[in-house]
């Protein structure tokens, strides 16, 4: 498969894509012999995520099955709702809080600033899988989410995502102590019940490169809050020397980080790959006290295994974390939040974020 390298999605993705695929197989099909598309000349073709032609349209087969924001009273009673960072250019993010009898059992409330995955080309803060996730984890951690909504390639190429991830970033620091930025109004649930002394950033696929990304930027430039920790999980990263991709599969990985990332030196690109000489050494300064690195037994794996022992060896003075689920894809835990490494991989996740707070109720140990 191609696409080893590449921040795939899920299993569930791949299944849309396929069926999205044969549909435009059909659709061509029914059209007279001889008969031109002005469509059809292919410019990228990186099945199972995106098709680009030399007309400028986008097919994107694992297109999102999103939901709109509200309270999810069946299951975990964790309220949402979708809020516009800047209307100038459209930035919003879906946030998650937990029911405020149990968030007054502790005060104020943990922020986790969560980047949803979908190889910087698919996926939304709306998606399903992920919105029913955070609801969850909003729910167990006691904690408020915070999800933005960032561009997506090759529309918007990077570091488009990453300029929106960390716009978004700015705009949560800025309600500590009551601050906000000029022209922007509070926004309610953050500067009620946010503790802003306890931020956290995290992200799955993609989203775990921004995160990363994220705690970099926040190392170079004064954020204004500190971030206790950084969830890594099912990352992807790369680089020209990374054994796991070679060959023609090498050269479709190279190609596809060229595709949302055109102008790129290649895969030794700091947003690509942390440790590259081109990095600087920045991954030692990053701005976390903490990070856990997640790996499941997919084509990325050995490259969360890479990121995790390259991080302790940079330099980095804190602390360092490996969770892996033996026997499962990536994303698993969105697709089967029942199984036993689901179970423990939250449980994991759980911990290493209660490991800031002073007090846990009881229901939830």
């Amino acid at each position: 498969m191609w696409w080893v390298g590449v921040p795939s999605f899920s299993f569930s993705t791949i299944a849309q894509s396929t069926s999205a695929y044969w549909q435009v197989r059909k659709r061509k099909a029914k059209r007279p012999a001889g008969a031109m598309d002005p469509d059809g000349e292919v410019l990228h073709d990186f099945f199972p995520f995106i098709r680009q032609y030399k007309s400028g349209r986008v097919v994107r087969f694992g297109a999102a099955d999103t939901v709109p924001a509200g309270t999810d009273a069946a299951r975990t009673g964790v309220s949402s709702k979708d809020v516009v960072i800047d209307p100038g250019s459209g930035l919003w993010a879906r946030l998650y809080l937990p029911p405020l009898p149990a968030a007054g059992r502790q005060g104020r409330l943990p922020v986790i600033v969560y980047y949803h995955g979908g190889a910087f080309v698919i996926g939304s803060a709306a998606h399903r899988p992920t919105h029913e996730y955070l609801n969850g984890l909003a729910a167990d951690a006691g904690a408020l989410v915070v999800s933005p909504e960032y561009r997506l390639a090759p529309e918007h190429p990077l570091p488009a995502a990453h300029d929106d991830s960390w716009e978004a970033l700015r705009w949560v620091a800025s309600h500590a102590a009551g601050e906000e930025e000029e022209g922007r109004e509070p926004e309610p649930w953050l500067a009620e019940h946010g503790d802003l002394s306890r931020v956290f950033l995290a992200g799955v696929s993609a989203g775990s490169n921004i995160a990363h990304n994220m705690a970099v930027r926040a190392g170079e430039r004064s954020l204004g809050v500190p971030i206790r920790g950084i969830l890594v999980i099912h990352a992807y990263f790369n680089s020209e020397a990374s054994s796991s991709t070679t060959g023609v599969l090498k050269d479709k990985a190279e190609a596809f980080w060229r595709f949302v990332c055109p102008g790129t030196p290649g895969l030794d690109d700091p947003l690509c790959n942390p440790f590259s000489a081109a990095a600087g050494g920045s991954a030692a300064r990053i701005a976390a006290e903490r990070v856990l690195v997640c790996v499941a037994e997919d084509s990325l794996r050995e490259r969360g295994v890479w990121y995790y022992e390259s991080l302790r060896a940079s330099g980095y003075r804190g602390e360092v974390e490996l969770h892996e689920s033996a026997g499962e894809g990536h994303v698993f835990h969105y697709t089967k939040p029942e199984c036993e490494q689901a179970r423990l991989l939250h449980a994991r996740v759980l911990s290493f974020l209660r490991h800031e707070w002073v007090s846990v109720p009881s229901c939830w140990l």
